[in-house]
């Protein structure tokens, strides 16, 4: 009697009284003590008894209430009524425990298609799919209840595999169900989901009768497997056949619109929406934020959340992830603490989001708090997902050891989780550990790469100027047919441009598809950081002469190129078409590459001017390009006020330091030298030991500034001063400016003759057939004397030396340098 009095207590049956007044008496049974059991008895014979326990039913919010509810019926003797016990069935599954829905089906008796059906749903809607094939494997293996239309459309959504679709889609056929409309809707979802499309569209076609249902199943079905085109086509016909769009038809295809890129078509279909008054669909809004946030239209995107009379979770992660990815932290996080203040909880989506805002914004503290968000929650062993943006996290603040370790201890690692570890490696300018990452994922032979792992590790190759491995990838995807993705042909472009191989980088170029600017970007740069400035300018009207939009990053590209070959005027060309044509306002790397281009040009002034009325406050880059320029030109006053701006915005990076030493170094101030070594020294700051590698056949050889103990260190030197007297019969004089030590003369060529790149060509020349050509990687500038002697070497050997320092190409033959001597 107990459980029965809180039964009523927990369904709330007072207010039930209050709503539905011909129902009281239900109140008053259970608010009475030894006699209420027999008025419940007598009541539930009159003609009122299903709507009573439809009241009751629907009452039950948890699962306790449910068991007392079922207990209740048990004492009437009413848990064998199938249409009862049946509604059990769903409640418990509504409710989230499909056990009990099991065992209340299991003590039905006379079970039929009504209560099967039931419990088929209930395990799909459950997600136990396995026991809703086993389930309807036992109905048909019985000879009572037959399925029939309703028995299909959940169990066709359990099948893990094709063939156990297919085995389904004869039964339906031998049972003549094929031409109901939610049947053959449900066969189109199933073969769509198995990208079987050829399949799902002859069913499409075959169907007698169409409803908005089935125009939807197959306009999801292209769109889930990123058929653009086909997708748009079918939305065309159903207009064509006067079928409207209802708000599952506008949330299928906007996802499409973003994808093919066709903002025309996602407009149209945002003003049907508006027309029709579906706007006031809280999933079709979600679906026009994300689909405008694809295409970058924030402004569209926030003016339809803006718009938004309800609101959900779903909502509110959808602009914040709009701002997220189109980097604007700032704004994302503004929307974050609205969704706070108007009391909606966040979920895993929202912190992934939130992961991302913090390490754009490079908020260390914010940062770990999420992370102790996530394990408080246990989310780490929920989806791999959050672990993923944890990882990623921690790549953009730099931290790859936090990075690692999250990583290390996610309990299931997709390939996205090693696509993230590799791209925070190299994106950190640790391209080794990112190659070693790489390896090591190969090796489990658990994860199959993907096109974001090549885009991931290719640019990790091109760091190191890993040609051979790079070639390695690019058999591999010629296998698969991935090098024309415009993503990855683009890294293999900058890859093949980066490893001295621009021949093959043009001819590559040529092969892809170009309609957008990310491939001309890359070789523009390519041509720019080998010394083809003209080619890169005209490379770039081809460019718009085809049609194709430059970015933002174009013009970097392009502006860079200028700067490399002391095209000034072409540069200040580029420069002001980006702002009055393409309305794009330069960032800090578009005026660090006019600084640059200007200063290394010898205008020092106009580079000053240009740094002081810039409407940006000018960071490490612009104060450095600057300090550059002084260092090339001699000017110390300049080089000291500029050194004194950078050290102020970036005290920690060495290589300031270095710049400044050099200037005064180089006009005698040797007290100057001292004073800035000694500052750098006083902040636990050392200078970047110069090294240089080669590679001789699979072997790569790296090479240090002075480096006496490598095997063939006697054979390097006796070649070094072999060249050296040749070089000076053909009137080399060596450039004692580049010794920054205050030593006498022979010390001083000494010092030159033992810099990192000289070693490493001597041991390419000793290592390597007679002609042949040697390429060399630097990390550091070279220094003058040193580009100077390799044009000598090239003439006297007659091989073509290609050499890549820390910021371009050089290729030398005959006595020529590719840059003019222009760096």
């Amino acid at each position: 009697m107990l459980s029965l009095l809180k039964l009523v207590s927990i369904c709330k049956l007072e207010l039930v009284s209050k709503v539905l007044p011909s129902h009281r008496w239900v109140y008053r049974s259970f608010s009475a003590t030894t006699s209420s059991l027999q008025l419940i008895s007598r009541e539930f014979e009159n003609k009122r008894k299903v709507a009573d326990f439809d009241v009751l039913f629907h009452s039950c919010t948890k699962v306790d209430v449910a068991k007392r509810l079922h207990a209740l019926l048990m004492v009437l003797g009413k848990a064998q009524n199938v249409l009862l016990s049946t509604k059990l069935v769903n409640l418990y599954a509504t409710l989230g425990d499909v056990s009990l829905s099991r065992d209340t089906f299991n003590q039905i008796k006379r079970k039929n298609i009504y209560a099967w059906n039931s419990m088929l749903a209930a395990y799909v809607r459950c997600g136990r799919y396995c026991e809703a094939m086993t389930c309807v494997n036992e109905l048909l293996s019985i000879s009572g209840p037959r399925p029939d239309f309703y028995t299909f459309p959940p169990v066709l959504k359990a099948c893990a595999h094709l063939v156990d679709g297919k085995k389904l889609h004869c039964l339906v056929l031998k049972m003549g169900f094929e031409h109901d409309v939610f049947v053959a809707a449900s066969l189109i979802h199933l073969y769509s989901r198995f990208g079987a499309l050829d399949v799902a569209y002859k069913l499409f076609v075959d169907m007698p009768v169409r409803d908005v249902g089935s125009w939807n199943a197959m306009i999801s079905g292209f769109c889930q497997n990123g058929n653009a085109v086909e997708a748009l086509y079918v939305l065309n016909s159903m207009k064509v056949e006067g079928v409207k769009m209802d708000t599952v038809t506008v949330s299928s295809i906007l996802p499409i619109c973003a994808l093919s890129n066709n903002i025309l078509s996602g407009v149209l279909i945002h003003l049907y929406v508006i027309k029709h008054g579906l706007v006031a669909d809280v999933f079709v809004s979600n679906a026009l934020i994300n689909m405008y946030s694809k295409f970058g239209r924030l402004q569209d995107a926030h003016r339809v959340f803006d718009h938004m009379k309800v609101r959900d979770l779903v909502s509110w992660n959808s602009i914040i992830a709009a701002y997220e990815q189109n980097d604007d932290p700032t704004t994302a996080l503004e929307f974050f603490k609205r969704m706070q203040f108007v009391g909606i909880r966040p979920d895993l989506l929202t912190v992934v989001s939130l992961a991302s805002i913090f390490g754009q914004l490079s908020h260390q503290g914010f940062s770990r708090s999420v992370h102790g968000f996530v394990m408080r929650r246990e989310w780490l062993e929920e989806d791999v997902v959050i672990g993923n943006a944890l990882v990623n996290m921690y790549a953009k603040l730099g931290a790859m050891d936090c990075a690692l370790t999250v990583f290390e201890h996610l309990p299931i690692k997709d390939i996205i989780s090693w696509n993230t570890l590799i791209t925070g490696y190299a994106q950190n300018g640790l391209a080794s550990e990112a190659i070693d990452a790489y390896n090591m994922m190969e090796e489990s032979r658990k994860i199959s790469p993907n096109q974001g792992t090549w885009v991931s590790i290719l640019p990790a190759y091109s760091h190191v100027g890993a040609l051979q491995q790079g070639m390695k990838i690019h058999g591999r995807l010629i296998k698969n047919c991935l090098y024309l993705d415009v993503f990855v042909a683009t890294c293999l472009i900058d890859m093949y441009g980066k490893c001295g191989r621009l021949e093959d980088a043009m001819s590559l170029f040529y092969e892809i598809p170009r309609e957008t600017s990310v491939p001309w970007n890359a070789i523009i740069s390519s041509l720019g950081i080998h010394g083809h400035g003209e080619e890169a300018v005209q490379l770039f009207k081809d460019m718009l002469a085809e049609g194709v939009k430059a970015d933002h990053i174009t013009f970097v590209s392009l502006l860079s190129a200028c700067s490399h070959s002391g095209l000034v005027d072409e540069g200040q060309w580029c420069f002001d078409m980006m702002q009055k044509e393409y309305e794009i306002k330069p960032s800090l790397k578009h005026y660090g590459c006019m600084v640059d281009l200007l200063g290394r040009a010898g205008y020092l002034e106009k580079a000053y001017n240009l740094v002081s009325n810039m409407p940006l406050k000018a960071d490490a880059s612009i104060w450095g390009a600057l300090l550059g320029a002084c260092r090339i030109h001699g000017n110390a006053e300049l080089g000291a006020f500029a050194s004194n701006r950078l050290l102020e915005v970036d005290s920690e990076n060495v290589g300031y330091y270095v710049l400044l030493s050099n200037i005064y170094a180089n006009v005698g101030k040797w007290e100057g030298v001292v004073k800035v070594r000694s500052l750098a020294r006083d902040r636990g700051l050392r200078k970047t030991p110069g090294w240089s590698s080669v590679v001789v056949g699979s072997i790569v050889e790296v090479f240090y500034t002075g480096n006496q103990t490598h095997p063939q260190c006697t054979e390097i030197y006796e070649e070094l001063r072999a060249l050296t007297a040749k070089m000076k019969s053909l009137g080399y004089v060596p450039d004692y400016s580049f010794v920054l030590q205050d030593v006498e003369e022979d010390e001083k060529e000494q010092i030159l003759t033992s810099h990192s790149e000289r070693l490493a060509i001597a041991f390419g020349i000793i290592s390597t057939p007679p002609k042949s050509s040697i390429r060399i990687f630097k990390n550091l500038r070279v220094c003058g004397d040193c580009h100077n002697a390799t044009k000598y070497i090239s003439k006297i050997t007659e091989r073509d030396i290609v050499v890549r320092d820390s910021n371009r190409f050089h290729h030398f033959k005959g006595g020529i340098c590719s840059c003019g001597d222009y760096w």
